[in-house]
């Protein structure tokens, strides 16, 4: 059954009482396998531990833009074995990659913004990954970033990747979690996670565009720091959060 948008919106109010868990649980049994969950090798491997306890199908991608750290890819490779599970990953276009890196160098990010690098090696990959499934699931939250994230529903229509033919539907369970309350998921079910988040990692993307947090910073402050701090995002939500891409 295919949900318009007004069923959608209704859809959000009711599931936005509900714990991640259930909001999980009831795409799921909504979409089967034509539901993939986006796991980025951070805290988003709670998305897959919840659903993993349902006994119900899903799918699992992920974005490999050939940049990651070391740790992510261990990561990956153990979660894939706890859980037995297929990862589904996407890769950038060998020429439109090659052609960025030949024409502008390894770093131009730093100069003229990650808008343009982040579309090779993410936006255009989660274009593909996505023409294959009916629904979604993200690990967004309101939290991560008050300034372009507060007003995330925990189910929307994906307005950056629907089509006339393809309408898209994306859930965001943890949307009213705070990043306390997803630590607190991963001790207590003992959930694996990124080492990086050991060592002051608290929001995890490419090498060259994270790093390390101090005490008292935010966490999107570890992502693209030299840019301001609305524009922190790398186009994977940004026209769903109500902003243009530039």
């Amino acid at each position: 059954m295919v949900l318009d948008t007004r069923q959608i919106d209704d859809l959000a109010v009711e599931l936005a009482k509900l714990h991640p868990a259930d909001i999980i649980k009831r795409a799921q049994q909504e979409y089967g396998a034509d539901l993939g969950i986006s796991f980025s090798g951070a805290e988003d491997v709670v998305l897959l531990d919840m659903a993993s306890r349902t006994g119900l199908p899903f799918r699992v991608f992920t974005l490999d833009t050939g940049r990651l750290h070391a740790q992510t890819y261990r990561f990956l490779e153990d979660v894939r074995k706890r859980y037995d599970v297929t990862i589904e990953t996407m890769t950038p276009d060998a020429a439109a990659l090659e052609e960025l890196v030949t024409t502008k160098g390894y770093f131009s990010f730093y100069e003229d913004g990650h808008t343009e690098c982040c579309g090779i090696r993410k936006v255009e990959p989660l274009k593909r990954a996505l023409a294959g499934f009916r629904a979604y699931v993200t690990g967004q939250r309101k939290d991560q970033s008050p300034g372009t994230r507060a007003d995330i529903p925990v189910v929307q229509v994906d307005s950056a990747f629907s089509t006339p033919e393809h309408e898209l539907v994306k859930f965001n369970p943890l949307a009213n979690w705070s990043s306390a309350k997803v630590w607190q998921y991963i001790r207590e079910h003992e959930v694996p996670y990124n080492p990086l988040h050991d060592i002051g990692f608290r929001s995890i993307g490419c090498e060259p565009c994270t790093r390390a947090t101090n005490p008292g910073e935010h966490e999107r402050e570890g992502r693209w720091w030299w840019e301001e701090a609305t524009k922190r995002e790398c186009g994977l939500h940004i026209i769903n959060l109500g902003q243009a891409e530039s």
